[in-house]
């Protein structure tokens, strides 16, 4: 399959979709494509994309990080995912989130709102209040619909799932991960920002983002999204950081454990749980934390199977997994560099996956 895609990912360059990319294919353990073109940064100086260029993953820290926080809190018998918010934080004055729980948040049908700014008044405060102030901030804004009633993806609602994972594990969202998932399974790029703390790798082994004007500068090698800047470096929808090996080590342990492989750090059964359509709103395309191919304009294309599981990120990040041909796509750009208006990405990522599956022997035309 290497020189059509190839091909194809030389000429999303040529129409400015992005200054650089990373294309990983495999097919059950075995990896039928890896290749890196393009730049990493073009601003202040080109730096050439290799294939271990670190990305800022953006919202693929919500099913690479926060849900898989939360599977291994459901593995451990420590959550149950249907227990309301007014039993685990106490006290609860915000009587119309009583009922929701962390399946409807991490479902995207708790009826909180999609995004606000909450980066602006934010950084007026120390640091160490800034969680605990957008925490209330999310609770006390009223739904924007009433819960199990409309599928609106929320960034508030994975911003509720770190605290959630820190009432629950009694540490940080980070602390936790390194312990129980990332360092066992030997992943040395993976990790969550710190914006208070040096890069954990030199600066131009980072994929650059954007000239950013509230920051004053290009962003390379701590995190894009306002909100999670203003929070310290991450929150629960955003901040996480890895290379592509890394993200398919992770996806290839929760395949194998989807298919009865053991394993000490989680179970088949819950891994099935997290990686199953819910149908809890109609229409709505949503597993737990992960998305499902929608029937029209799904960004993984025509040809990837309803039982697949993935996710986008803003800064040009995505992730698709087949379950039923066993076929990973990790494809990571820098799209938003220099500038985030640039969103031609999203017409070329079905493109690009509709090839891969015809390489691959599925579909036609």
């Amino acid at each position: 399959m290497s020189d059509p895609v190839t091909k194809l990912l030389l000429n999303g360059l040529e129409q400015k979709v992005y200054p650089g990319a990373v294309l990983l294919v495999a097919r059950e353990d075995t990896i039928v494509f890896f290749h890196a073109v393009g730049s990493r940064a073009v601003i202040p100086e080109r730096l050439p994309m290799e294939k271990d260029t670190i990305f800022d993953l953006a919202s693929l820290t919500k099913p690479l990080a926060t849900t898989l926080a939360l599977m291994k809190l459901v593995d451990d018998g420590l959550l149950d995912l249907d227990i309301a918010l007014a039993s685990l934080i106490q006290p609860f004055p915000w009587q119309d989130k009583s009922d929701v729980s962390p399946r409807l948040l991490l479902n995207h049908a708790s009826g909180l709102a999609d995004w606000r700014p909450f980066y602006q008044e934010l950084v007026k405060l120390p640091l160490e209040e800034r969680k605990p102030a957008v925490r209330r901030l999310i609770l006390e804004k009223p739904l924007s619909f009433e819960p199990k009633t409309v599928s609106l993806y929320s960034d508030l609602g994975f911003m509720l799932l770190e605290w959630i994972v820190e009432i629950v594990a009694g540490k940080d969202l980070s602390s936790f991960l390194e312990t129980n998932l990332y360092q066992p399974l030997g992943l040395k790029t993976l990790y969550l920002d710190h914006i208070a703390a040096e890069r954990k790798h030199r600066k131009e082994l980072y994929a650059a983002t954007e000239d950013c004007p509230w920051r004053k500068g290009i962003v390379q090698g701590h995190v894009h999204d306002e909100n999670a800047f203003a929070l310290g470096g991450y929150s629960g929808h955003a901040g996480l950081f890895g290379t592509a090996m890394d993200i398919l080590t992770l996806t290839t342990m929760l395949v194998n454990l989807y298919y009865g492989e053991r394993s000490v750090l989680l179970q088949e059964k819950t891994v099935r749980t997290f990686l199953t359509r819910q149908e809890l709103v109609p229409r709505s395309t949503w597993a737990l934390g992960w998305d499902t191919p929608s029937k029209e304009n799904s960004s993984s294309g025509r040809y990837f199977s309803p039982k697949s599981v993935g996710h986008t990120g803003f800064t040009g990040t995505s992730i698709w997994i087949d379950l039923e041909k066993h076929i990973t796509a990790i494809f990571l750009t820098n799209r938003v560099h220099p500038k985030r208006s640039n969103e031609k990405i999203r017409g070329f990522r079905p493109e690009l996956h509709d090839l891969i599956m015809r390489e691959l022997g599925y579909g036609s035309g």
